[in-house]
């Protein structure tokens, strides 16, 4: 009969251990799995990951053919991708990964003839309200906090106590005015 090392106990520990391990390897990048929330009870804090520059529909809606670079990057602010082997090439790309919200990718891309743009190829881009609204995560929605009181609140509290008048303290106590100490001017003369 062979001696075993571990207890019945110890093994099984090991190998929930080991499953737990191996099960972070099926993690999938678009939205938490069972593990993710460490069976239900608590999820871990996810950070944003926000790349690129925000553009709407509003903000495309300005951008005319024949504007100069320097318009268009007053518009749509400075391209993330522009490429010295392409200089005549712009791309725009917007990326956010959020907790609680879908993953959103959205490409724009400015081609110029010269210092004027010739064309602009989009996809399908949300209006700033649509946007806001995508990344609103849910935990602004509810009761809006009233930050007023009514009349009748106001009537409803106490009155202010009326302040103590300050003690005088006999001359000599007080401090005297101005510095304690003389320093040295900051510049000379």
């Amino acid at each position: 009969m062979s001696k075993n090392p571990l207890p019945a106990r110890g093994r099984a520990l090991m190998l929930a251990g080991c499953g737990l391990v191996l099960s972070g390897c099926g993690l999938t990048p678009t939205g938490p799995s069972l593990t993710d929330r460490m069976l239900g009870v608590v999820t871990p804090y996810r950070i944003d990951v926000v790349q690129g520059n925000v553009v709407t529909r509003e903000m495309l809606e300005r951008v005319r053919t024949g504007m100069s670079r320097s318009q268009v990057r007053e518009l749509l602010g400075s391209p993330l991708i522009a490429d010295a082997f392409h200089e005549n090439r712009w791309d725009y790309v917007f990326t956010i990964r959020r907790a609680g919200t879908a993953y959103q990718q959205r490409r724009i891309t400015a081609l110029f003839k010269g210092d004027a743009l010739e064309s602009l190829e989009a996809d399908e881009l949300p209006s700033e309200r649509d946007f806001v609204e995508s990344i609103d995560t849910g935990k602004s929605k509810g009761k809006t906090p009233v930050l007023e009181l009514s009349e009748a609140q106001l009537r409803a509290l106490p009155a202010p106590k009326a302040a103590a008048p300050a003690a005088t303290a006999p001359a000599a106590a007080r401090p005297a005015a101005g510095p304690a100490r003389a320093y040295p001017p900051l510049e000379t003369p």
